[in-house]
């Protein structure tokens, strides 16, 4: 339960200001019809997380234990630091509904888009860190959604009132912490 619990809260803080939360916000815009893009969230941000997280379980079972603590507690230190800086997004606009519908657009746009990503590169981590891996790639989805949902179904409105600088120094916060949690608490021998 904790390898979900801390999965979900660091990807859904992580998330808040990240382009994909930008992309979220442009598909809500242009094609308002929230249920298929919140749909391919979901399906782009399980597939991108489950492979994610297999190569963090790759890592753990190669990486001896003494040697794994110092990159996963590195790895957290690198995302804390690459949280502080704002994401852009490209100003052009989504491509057209076309032949793949809003789901298809939106589900291949996720999962490009988190591709070497911060809550992707975070999903590695905890996978590496936790031994459950469906807990893991579950937690990182539910918080994938958290940051998110709300996101497509408010749009705008919620977007001038969360203070984006604030949410990424809490994020930073958080992700260090992870990373001093996976230096002196965290057994890897498990």
């Amino acid at each position: 339960m904790e390898a979900f619990l801390v999965s979900a809260g660091i990807v859904a803080l992580g998330e808040i200001g990240d382009k994909t939360q930008l992309l979220a916000l442009v598909l809500a815009a242009r094609f308002q019809k929230p249920w298929p893009i919140i749909a391919g969230i979901l399906i782009a941000t399980l597939a991108n997380h489950a492979l994610a997280g297999l190569m963090g379980g790759m890592i753990q079972a190669i990486v001896p234990p003494d040697l794994l603590r110092w990159i996963v507690a590195f790895s957290f230190f690198a995302v804390a630091a690459w949280a502080l800086r704002p994401d852009t997004f490209d100003d052009d606009p989504p491509p057209e509904r076309g032949r793949w519908g809003i789901f298809g657009i939106t589900t291949a746009m996720f999962f490009a888009a988190e591709m070497g990503d911060k809550t992707q590169v975070a999903t590695i981590v905890l996978a590496a860190q936790y031994p459950s891996l469906v807990a893991v790639v579950l937690g990182t989805t539910v918080g994938m959604l958290l940051a998110n949902v709300p996101v497509v179904l408010l749009g705008q409105s919620i977007a001038v009132k969360v203070p984006l600088k604030k949410v990424r120094i809490a994020a930073a916060i958080l992700f260090a912490a992870m990373g001093i949690y996976a230096l002196v608490a965290v057994d890897f021998n498990a």
